[in-house]
């Protein structure tokens, strides 16, 4: 096969990988973050995103030092807000300044010079259409002009507030059981948005269900249409029995991560070799997060954290 070759690209994993999700009612039966941190670590991974609010401790010096005892820096955080309802936009943005209030206060300069992200995504899960249809969103299930409207003028003002703030970028998630989950809206958010002020976090998971097929030359095209705005990247695998079965069946959003929709590396039909050379190829100098979302106590993390660090070792990262 010959020498593959070695990335400089940072790899950090998530509290999703663990259980710790941010769907309300999902809270029971997760580990701690303390030993979420510590199998995190002894996998390899040299960061971590914050998670849910509170999952991880909220008072900054406290933070700080559980990631140091790791020698882990804190990579970013999900932000979900309900961004085509305006009046969700000042909440919204009062909690975007919470989360990045903490990551500017908690960031390791010492890392290669990366600020830590806010990573923005719509309320996924919160609309019962489109939870129940995600992997295969048609037509009639999007928003209206006036919502996209909405939408974007929210996302551009939350994502402002935090630059102007704490001097932080934001990085808008494109998300199954979200608003924003085909190509085709991801293509729209992107056209209407200012790329000064907001990127992209690329998740090839998401992107792979969200394409309703189970093409690898799927995720690879949106790679190639979204390349310029990416700013962060989630490596996340696509089991394609599963996806295919969610989608003759109708099974919603939450039972098919139940059933293992989101799979270890290297075991779905996401194309990681090619992503990386891809992210190699066009000098990436971002984080990646893998992500593996679990609910709470299913699987077993910690082996499937190693499991996947050692693949993505495998293929020079």
């Amino acid at each position: 096969m010959g020498n593959i070759p070695t990335s400089t690209i940072p790899i950090a994993n998530a509290p999703c990988s663990w259980g710790a999700l941010e769907f309300a009612g999902l809270a029971d039966g997760r580990i701690g973050y303390e030993r979420m941190l510590d199998e995190l670590a002894a996998a390899g991974y040299v960061g971590s995103e914050l998670g849910d609010w509170g999952f991880m401790p909220t008072h900054a010096p406290t933070l700080r030092a559980a990631l140091a005892r790791r020698h882990l820096a804190m990579v970013g955080a999900f932000v979900p807000v309900a961004l085509e309802t305006p009046a969700a936009h000042g909440p919204g943005e009062a909690q975007a300044l919470r989360v990045a209030r903490l990551l500017a206060a908690v960031q390791d300069d010492a890392n290669g010079g990366q600020a830590p992200l806010v990573v923005l995504a719509d309320a996924n899960g919160a609309d019962p259409r489109r939870t129940r249809h995600a992997g295969r969103i048609g037509p009639g299930l999007g928003l209206s002009d006036r919502e996209w409207e909405a939408f974007v003028r929210g996302a551009e003002r939350i994502a402002r507030a935090v630059r102007d703030e704490t001097g932080l970028r934001t990085a808008f998630h494109h998300h199954c059981a979200g608003y924003v989950e085909t190509p085709e809206e991801i293509t729209r958010f992107l056209a209407s948005t200012d790329p000064s002020l907001i990127g992209l976090t690329f998740d090839t998971g998401h992107a792979a269900y969200g394409s309703g097929t189970t093409r690898s030359e799927d995720v690879a095209d949106q790679l190639e249409r979204f390349g310029a705005r990416i700013w962060h990247v989630h490596f996340k695998d696509c089991e394609p029995r599963i996806a295919e079965r969610a989608r003759a069946e109708g099974w919603d959003y939450f039972e098919a991560i139940g059933r293992g929709l989101f799979c270890e590396l290297g075991r779905g039909f996401v194309d990681f070799r090619s992503v990386a050379a891809w992210l190699r190829e066009h000098d990436y100098a971002g984080w990646i997060v893998v992500e593996q979302d679990v609910l709470p106590g299913m699987g077993t993390p910690r082996e499937s954290a190693e499991r996947s660090r050692a693949f993505l070792s495998s293929i020079g990262l």
